[in-house]
């Protein structure tokens, strides 16, 4: 954690200074940064809008790092590199698929996305697309953590001849 020091002004209150010895901001209202009013000293890693994309395509997305994002199915490719996508038994996201693009060479995304059977890697030709791994459970709680095929679909629940259905928990990525 980086510390700042910050001369105070003789008319400021204690919080100010407290928030200010202790390296953090304080609001112009003399208060300390707060959930409650629209501060923050911390970054969360909270999706952004995510309460908005539950409502509208079912699909939980929960926070990660930033490096995997929620994408239109239709976005184009970059040159070998698509989308990766997700395909449920559910019609959420887009007609049961639900698109990530991946914006770095790593990346970690928490999320929910039910009756997963199948997820294909972004690449678009063989040898291209993100190496990384996707951890789903099944309604009886048993977690697994398989590899994604980069340029290939990858098996899940139903889709890899099991007989319940499984929600996806995270997808990473990584060189």
């Amino acid at each position: 954690m980086r510390r700042t020091t910050r001369a105070v002004t003789a008319g400021a209150t204690g919080v100010i200074a407290a928030a200010l010895a202790l390296g953090g901001a304080a609001l112009a209202d003399g208060n300390a940064p707060t959930e409650s009013n629209g501060g923050s000293i911390v970054e969360d890693f909270s999706y952004p809008g995510a309460a908005g994309i539950l409502a509208s395509q079912g699909v939980e997305l929960i926070g990660g790092d930033g490096h995997i994002i929620l994408s239109d199915c239709g976005a184009p490719p970059a040159g070998d590199i698509g989308l990766i996508k997700v395909y449920t038994t559910n019609v959420i996201g887009q007609g049961g698929t639900v698109c990530f693009k991946v914006l770095g060479s790593t990346g970690r995304l928490d999320l929910k996305v039910p009756a997963v059977y199948e997820i294909r890697g972004d690449g678009r030709t063989q040898g291209a697309g993100h190496e990384g791994t996707a951890t789903v459970t099944t309604d009886s709680g048993v977690e697994t953590t398989k590899d994604l095929d980069p340029d290939g679909s990858t098996q899940f629940g139903v889709g890899d001849g099991g007989t319940e259905p499984t929600t996806l928990l995270q997808l990473t990525v990584h060189p």
